[in-house]
């Protein structure tokens, strides 16, 4: 998954953006419109204010494909002298928001160099963590075994190569043979990666899971592990390697775990539609009697009803004290 993903060459999220929106594979909140980055860069504003307002703080997102969240947040903070900082490893696609940008976002390949100024941070990621590489496991009914790729005949194909690490499952119910489901052990890496820099701040992470148990449920017989191409989901990531999504949700409690042993705090775990709605009541009534918004409020519909987005997507966010 990592190769079929991030492959600098032939990863299908190196090449040049254009896998989000109508015209690509699948559909995000950015892709609704400015609204969703201006709803954030509110929150992220409150933020910075109840952390006294410092002078040099910095916004670090994670996954930022073309840039538009990133340009849609900065266009609303305005002059707040927030640093945003895109952490993107592949080179074209950080090459073309440099280019794109002309400037305003600071795209660095890691987050090292962060750690050499650390400041109060807000750390992000849309739809980021559904797309770190996973283990796929099926249980014989007692014990879980991890399945690897093999190449056969210019074709891939599944294999069982044995018991799985006793850490990686060590959490997981037992579950009938023919069991298949994913698992992640790199969600900790990743957020301290993230954290590299911040001298106390928030993560907010958005993204599509469920808590373990009911992810792991007995019903759930064949996992949550999806490819996307052109707005059509499927379930075989070995078919096109390298021209379609990868995707598995999120385990929220594993996130959660993830950010209490690094020391933060879980604040808000709920539905986008929920989280949206509260942040927006602001701007909600700063509408009242104008006639002129109505594009902003389908799309604000779009983001949070049920039925649409709303429930879509869940969303943690996590505080970090000052050191």
């Amino acid at each position: 998954m990592a190769e079929a993903l991030y492959n600098p060459d032939q990863g299908y999220y190196a090449r040049p953006a254009g896998q989000v929106g109508r015209g690509g594979d699948f559909f995000t909140s950015v892709s609704v419109g400015p609204l969703f980055g201006r709803l954030l860069a509110a929150h992220i504003s409150a933020w910075w204010q109840e952390a006294g307002s410092p002078v040099r703080w910095r916004i670090v997102e994670a996954g930022a494909n073309d840039g538009s969240l990133a340009l849609d947040i900065l266009a609303a903070l305005e002059a707040s002298g927030a640093e945003y900082v895109v952490v993107e490893p592949l080179p074209l696609l950080a090459e073309a928001l440099r280019q794109r940008s002309a400037g305003a976002l600071r795209v660095v390949d890691s987050t090292t160099s962060l750690a050499e100024d650390p400041l109060p941070s807000f750390v992000l990621g849309n739809e980021v963590l559904d797309a770190l590489p996973f283990h796929v496991i099926e249980s014989d009914g007692e014990l879980w075994h991890e399945l690897g790729v093999e190449v056969s005949d210019g074709r891939f194909y599944w294999t069982d190569v044995g018991p799985a690490p006793a850490d990686l499952v060590a959490k997981l119910p037992t579950r009938p043979v023919g069991y298949m489901t994913e698992v992640r052990d790199n969600i900790g890496s990743f957020l301290s990666a993230m954290a590299t820099g911040m001298a106390g701040g928030r993560m907010l992470w958005l993204d599509y899971g469920f808590d373990r148990e009911d992810y792991y449920h007995e019903s759930r017989t064949t996992g949550t592990l999806r490819t996307f191409s052109r707005h059509r989901a499927a379930e075989d990531p070995l078919e096109s390697p390298g021209e379609i999504d990868i995707t598995a949700h999120v385990d929220f409690t594993a996130l959660a775990e993830a950010a209490e042993a690094m020391g933060g705090t879980v604040i808000r775990d709920q539905r986008q539609g929920l989280f949206l709605t509260e942040i927006a009541k602001p701007w909600l009534l700063s509408l009242e009697g104008r006639t002129d918004v109505a594009k902003d409020l389908r799309a604000f519909q779009t983001l949070t009803h049920p039925g649409q987005l709303g429930a879509k997507f869940r969303v943690m966010e996590i505080g970090f004290d000052p050191p």
